[in-house]
């Protein structure tokens, strides 16, 4: 789009000029990233690696003859498919957000005079009129600035408001605290600022999470296996003289028992669980796989202000030419707890000076509380904590117009007031010092340099007994005023840490956590703080953002560590430091509230915004929102993915135990050339999965967190290792297996078969009976022994899964509907078992537990199953 000439006067355009600006540069509406169509969205749930393979076997099933077993996968794929997708759709409006950011309506001068139009039509050269509470229509350098304050906070990240003044710059989406300002639209639509950031937010995309790559990997893997399996077992069938499409039908069995078709309907179920329980804890899930990706983090980047910090700042020491003084209490409660003649004088100052509207402290509800500007509130309670004897113009907060008002501004950096014969001066000590008399300044400098040592952010404090009457004043400049300054005193204010903060941290570090305070605040200041709560590192590293080197591995290299403090950042800056971060190999977790943060939210693994204080699209851009705004919720949620985590290895062992007793009647079968009967069908097979198998693995991914889960560092192993695999295919299953294969077999010859007669097909659907219960009676002590990898079900305790025996009485009861009621046995091809199927059925109870017991004594001896209990699933 081509440049075009911004009028510089204060009357604003005509109608006409602005409407052949609206034609060339385009309405004032902040650029939308393409969104992907719902259909999309769900048809990505139902078509990715493994859904895909579920729709195969469907197809295979329906060409081979079996509708039954075709429209049950078909329904597997698509239930999951929809809850998967209905749990997501909250997700990713970011630029939505940001659109809402504009107010829809704004007053411009037009033809010389104040007219209301849509924001959307606003053009470079209109001149907007602005009022305390409005939103920037668009980017402007104000010509007007009475009293004029500004939050930034959104953009910059800092927490307290910009003062503005003539000539200086203000951008579409901040809103006016304070004052009445006029403003020359300089930018509007895709050139402001807001909306450079928000490209930057939809032009970052969001990494896959390690969940999403561990699924991925296991069912390729699963995949491989079942082809293969299936293709080796088609061509043995051929081989034994089994007829090609029987052959066919026995490879669709093979794959069918071992793909898992319950596996990802658990893994989506057991994370909103996981998502559950966070939302608990203050921490709302977007997305549900951020569930999983909290407990794989390695890296938190939070935030300080709000998030560390209460965001309350408290005025607690008064330092003057006397001595230094504490201030007693915290809160914004106004009681008499300081007193001192230079203490009221400096408290009287500062009071005096400060816009009235800009902050105070209110009662509300019966609770004292801060409204505006948190660091004028607490000077505003600082002037009513005086005694009785205070001076009157500071005493009980009455607000005294002045005579005459110097607005703060960014040149000055500080602001002031003549009321009657006095100046009242208050800003940044280097502000206001240079203009005091009488004064140590090297010492000065030192008081300012320790106070920010300890936290505080320090002000200055200083009057001036004016010549002459308050109305000779009325004329003059600030710097005409502003000078021969008495020095009356340093305010330290300060904003406290959370309760506990400290010890949260500390827990974070003991799972292997490292953490970083990635700030916008001045650099002494934050690392003060982080030395309070006890988040500074060994290394005491404090960077600014404007000193990152370029380098993407040399930033990674600089702040790989704990501890770090990097203040002054820019929305840039925060993105390539969590660019840095995961290049190392780091889970990143980012914190965040201002549309500033979007971008690093989307780049992080696991972007975290701020419930209470966070703006809308930090809070799109985001996979856990805060509803405390607390750190400890991050390190709560961490916690509990760490449990998800280990659920799902939980839920995995058993799925996979499953398949082993499912696949060995194949096997057996192929083996003995087609001699030996087939125990189970394909139909059985199925129900396994989805009707005995589904409720009880949900069950165990509601284990709650083990007492120990935040003692180890983050989990590296995959989820399907070798302790999984050892269990599941050499310990349970072939137990299982056996059992199932034994009661079978003992129907059979107890019923008189022989493999040179005919097989009777009423003996056959009872033995395939007895096998189908052995089968599920295993799964039951399976669920049982998979709550731990090291401690047997009866240290653990029988009832502390309450929801696991549910499961396992829902187990029952669906094993007695598929083996007794008479239409649904009869179309899976099985019948309730003879006694003798029954005994040996029941005796998979005990031996999968005394097999496991086994194999977890072998494993971790007397002494380290305790120790081990709860840290491993």
């Amino acid at each position: 789009m081509p440049d075009h000439p911004v009028l510089t006067g204060k009357e604003g355009l005509t109608s006409t000029a602005a409407a052949e600006l609206l034609r060339a540069t385009g309405p004032n509406v902040l650029p939308t990233a393409r969104k992907v169509p719902q259909w999309r969205r769900l048809l990505a749930e139902l078509t990715h690696f493994f859904a895909l393979m579920l729709w195969a076997a469907a197809a295979l099933a329906y060409v081979a003859g079996m509708p039954q077993l075709c429209i049950a996968i078909i329904v597997v794929v698509i239930v999951n498919g929809l809850f998967a997708h209905i749990q997501q759709e909250r997700a990713q409006h970011a630029a939505e957000r940001l659109q809402r950011l504009l107010p829809a309506e704004v007053s411009v001068r037009r033809d010389g005079t104040i007219r209301t139009v849509h924001a959307s039509e606003l053009v470079p050269g209109d001149v907007v009129v602005l009022a305390a509470g409005d939103r920037l229509p668009a980017d402007i350098r104000f010509l007007e600035a009475a009293g004029c304050t500004v939050d930034e906070s959104m953009l910059t990240g800092e927490s307290v408001v910009i003062h503005k003044a003539a000539g200086q710059e203000g951008w579409g989406g901040t809103f006016m605290v304070n004052g009445d300002a006029e403003g020359l639209v300089t930018a509007t639509a895709g050139r402001t600022k807001l909306a450079e950031i928000a490209a930057l937010t939809s032009d970052t995309k969001s990494p896959p999470t390690p969940l999403t790559l561990e699924l991925r990997r296991i069912v390729r893997l699963i995949a491989l296996v079942a082809l293969a399996v299936a293709g080796l077992f088609f061509v043995v069938s051929l081989l034994v003289g089994i007829q090609w499409r029987d052959s066919f039908l026995f490879a669709i069995g093979v794959a069918v028992a071992l793909i898992p078709e319950g596996l990802l309907p658990t893994v989506t179920l057991s994370l909103a669980m996981g998502a559950q329980r966070m939302a608990a804890k203050q921490a709302l899930v977007r997305n549900l796989e951020a569930v999983e990706t909290l407990g794989s983090t390695t890296f938190i980047c939070t935030d300080k202000t709000g998030t560390l910090t209460q965001n309350r700042m408290n005025a607690v020491e008064v330092f003057t030419p006397a001595g230094s003084v504490k201030v007693e209490g915290e809160g914004y409660e106004p009681e008499a707890q300081v007193s001192g003649e230079a203490v009221s004088a400096a408290a009287e100052a500062a009071f005096c000076a400060r816009t009235a509207s800009q902050g105070r402290a209110v009662l509300h509800d019966g609770q004292w509380t801060s409204s505006g500007d948190p660091m004028e509130a607490a000077l505003d309670v600082l002037a009513r904590r005086l005694p009785e004897a205070g001076p009157p113009s500071a005493k009980g907060s009455t607000d005294r117009p002045p005579e005459k008002r110097f607005p703060f501004d960014a040149a000055r950096r500080r602001e002031s007031a003549v009321m009657g014969p006095v100046l009242y001066v208050k800003g940044a000590p280097e502000s206001v010092l240079p203009l005091c008399t009488l004064v140590d300044a090297e010492a000065l400098a030192a008081e300012v340099e320790a106070m920010a040592l300890r936290g505080l952010r320090v002000m200055a404090a200083a009057r001036r007994q004016l010549p002459g009457s308050p109305a000779d004043w009325l004329g003059r400049s600030a710097a005409e005023a502003e000078q021969e300054l008495e020095f009356l005193g340093l305010i330290g204010l300060h904003d406290p840490p959370r309760a506990g903060v400290g010890d949260v941290i500390a827990t974070a570090r003991h799972a292997g956590i490292r953490i970083a305070m990635i700030t916008g605040d001045h650099p002494v200041t934050a690392g003060a703080i982080a030395t309070e709560i006890g988040l500074m590192g060994p290394d005491r590293l404090v960077v600014q953002g404007s000193d990152l080197p370029e380098d993407e591995q040399m930033l990674g290299a600089l702040l790989d560590r704990d501890g770090v403090v990097v203040s002054r950042v820019s929305p840039e800056q925060k993105l390539r430091v969590a660019k840095a971060l995961q290049s190392r190999g780091h889970v990143v977790a980012m914190t965040g509230d201002g549309v500033n943060d979007g971008p690093a939210l989307r780049q992080a693994d696991i972007g975290v915004a701020m419930g209470l204080s966070g703006t809308d699209v930090a809070r799109e851009a985001a996979d856990l929102v805060l509803l405390d705004d607390h750190f400890a919720t991050i390190v709560a949620a961490i916690e509990q993915g760490r449990a998800t985590y280990a659920n799902i290895h939980r839920f995995l062992t058993y799925h996979l135990t499953d398949n082993v007793a499912e696949l060995a009647p194949f096997v057996i079968w192929a083996l003995s050339g087609g001699q030996f009967p087939l125990a189970l069908g394909v139909l059985q097979i199925l129900a396994l999965d989805i009707g005995t198998d589904l409720l009880p693995a949900l069950a165990l991914g509601a284990e709650s967190p083990g007492k120990r889960v935040l003692q180890r560092p983050p989990e590296k192993r995959h989820l399907m290792d070798r302790q999984l695999m050892l269990r599941a295919f050499l310990i349970m299953g072939p137990t299982e297996a056996f059992i199932s294969m034994a009661a079978f077999t003992t129907v059979l010859v107890s019923g008189g078969w022989a493999r040179t007669e005919p097989l009777d097909p009423g003996l056959l659907m009872t033995a395939s009976g007895a096998a189908f219960a052995a089968v599920v009676i295993g799964q039951m002590a399976t669920a049982f022994a998979c709550r731990s990898a090291t401690t047997p079900p009866w240290q653990q305790g029988w009832f502390t899964n309450r929801l696991l025996l549910w499961a396992v009485a829902a187990e029952i009861v669906a094993l007695a509907v598929f083996l007794f009621l008479a239409p649904v046995a009869g179309l899976l091809g099985q019948a309730p078992p003879t006694p003798a199927g029954w005994i040996i059925a029941i005796l998979a109870f005990p031996a999968v537990l005394a097999v496991d017991l086994l194999y977890k004594r072998l494993r971790h001896p007397a002494g380290r199953s305790l120790a081990m209990h709860a840290i491993r699933p």
